[in-house]
Parts: C-alpha cells; sequence; structure tokens
C-alpha cells in the first residue's frame, strides 16, 4: 500500500521525505565509543594467571613490547599461554631476529621457586638476550 504525503501548505510544494542527519551522527558516535570500550577490554595480556609481587622502585616500561615468560606457583613455565621447557624458551629466543636486541619479561608467581625463576633467566641468558625485566604489581 503506498504511502501518500500531504501538503499542509498551500500550493503545488510536493514534500519531499528527508533524512535527519543529527541522529544519525548520534548514532555513529555511540557506535564508535562501544566499539572503542571492547576493543579497550579486549587487550588484557593473555597469559596464566599468576599473584605477582610488589616492589616500591619498579619503573614503567614504555618500548616495544617485550617477549612475556610466566612462572606460576607450581613453577610451570609458559610462553604465550603454551607450557615450555627452559631448552625451548632458549631455542625460540636465538631464532627471533635479533637475540642480542631482544627483550624479555619474566613474571614470576611471589610463591614460585627461586630455582625455577634462575632457570628461566639462565634461558634467557643462554640465547644471548641481555635485556631481561621482572614483572611486579604496584
Amino acid at each position: 500500500m503506498p504511502v501518500q504525503l500531504h501538503s499542509h501548505f498551500s500550493g503545488d510544494e510536493s514534500d519531499e521525505a528527508r533524512i535527519e542527519v543529527v541522529p544519525l551522527i548520534d548514532i555513529m558516535f555511540f557506535l564508535l565509543a562501544a566499539f572503542m570500550l571492547v576493543s579497550l577490554s579486549m587487550t588484557h595480556l593473555q597469559r596464566v594467571p599468576i599473584n605477582l609481587p610488589e616492589a616500591s622502585t619498579g619503573i614503567a616500561d614504555s618500548k616495544t613490547p617485550p617477549f612475556q615468560i610466566a612462572i606460576d606457583a607450581n613453577g610451570v613455565t609458559t610462553w604465550d599461554e603454551k607450557i615450555v621447557t627452559l631448552s625451548e624458551i632458549t631455542g625460540r629466543l636465538k631464532a627471533a631476529a635479533n637475540p642480542a636486541e631482544s627483550r624479555v619479561l619474566i613474571s614470576a608467581d611471589e610463591e614460585s621457586r627461586h630455582k625455577q625463576v634462575l632457570g628461566v633467566l639462565n634461558a634467557v641468558r643462554d640465547a644471548g638476550v641481555e635485556k631481561v625485566s621482572f614483572e611486579t604489581s604496584n
């Protein structure tokens, strides 16, 4: 059933359908804000959940993201949520484009053993990586 527009004006003027731009702009800003919030919520580090020890003298690092290796309370070492051995850590770091310029961030649970942390540190050093950091909570 066709819709007919009735003119409230006298004469031969016909009403034209108009698209209101202001509500469309409002909707686009709402969608933009929604997508930004969703994308920000998806940028969490993907790793095994661990409890980090606190440090009072930490310095925030704003350079390119380093390789992240995590050690949980049971001593299980993971890299990108995959369990790895110390020899696999050394091999993967040696396969990096430039191991001497690579950076590694070790995140060890506060309940992990010192032996596991030193083992990961030695594996990283064996690969030729000199820039090693330990993650702490503030």
